[in-house]
């Protein structure tokens, strides 16, 4: 596998579909914007029974801007992840799919298998009963 995220490149942020968030993930966001978690989560997350996930607005992450992602030193575990998703490393065609919409997937330096299942695995343990583990 190989995988380079492109200068500039935002085709991960565009992509439809929700980005959820672990409890760690709404504290360092709300630490890195100044602020108590429990204001980030009233202002960015909706609450589901099982799971969180950001607020969108007009279909765009409220995060992204003309110059990328506003929070990206902070930014949650599903964005720093992918495209390393357990879906996408378990499955060429879903690998090649997504190399289609993002200009990274298949440049740069090979990365070994372990290390992105090493960070699917954070998915997995981030986000339970996901991945029907």
């Amino acid at each position: 596998m190989r995988f380079k995220c492109q200068p500039g490149c935002i085709a991960c942020c565009t992509q439809k579909g929700w980005v959820y968030l672990t409890e760690d993930d709404i504290k360092r966001a709300a630490r890195f914007l100044g602020m108590r978690a429990a204001t980030f989560e009233k202002r960015y997350v909706y609450r589901m029974k099982t799971r969180r996930r950001l607020r969108r607005a007009m279909s765009a992450c409220p995060f992204l801007d003309g110059a990328g992602c506003s929070i990206h030193p902070a930014k949650p575990t599903q964005c720093r992840a992918f495209p390393f998703w357990p879906e996408l490393v378990g499955d060429r065609k879903e690998w090649r799919t997504t190399g289609r919409r993002c200009p990274g997937i298949g440049r740069g330096e090979l990365v070994t298998i372990e290390a992105a299942l090493r960070v699917a695995g954070e998915m997995r343990e981030g986000y339970p009963g996901m991945y029907g583990d």
